[in-house]
């Protein structure tokens, strides 16, 4: 960014600003490659839970199936030793 000079033009940037703005530029460019790092791990960990849920939710649908959906009368249960 430059300033203006008494007749209206900018001025040249100074060896130091234009240092900070190449230091800027270069913390912004780091920022953004972590951002799309971290926005890359959190998409695959909802893609795991996703199907973990998924996995879930089948399980659970065999479970009712094998249980036939409701918990049956002890007294319809055979006793361990047959």
């Amino acid at each position: 960014m430059s300033t203006p000079r008494a007749g209206g033009e900018p001025s040249e940037p100074t060896p130091a600003m234009a240092r900070r703005v190449e230091d800027l530029e270069f913390k912004v460019a780091h920022l953004e490659r972590a951002l799309q790092d971290l926005s890359d791990v959190l998409y695959r960990q909802q893609q795991r839970l996703d199907a973990q849920q998924a996995r879930v939710a089948r399980l659970s649908e065999r479970l009712d199936e094998s249980s036939g959906g409701t918990p049956g009368d002890p007294r319809d249960e055979k006793p361990p030793h047959y």
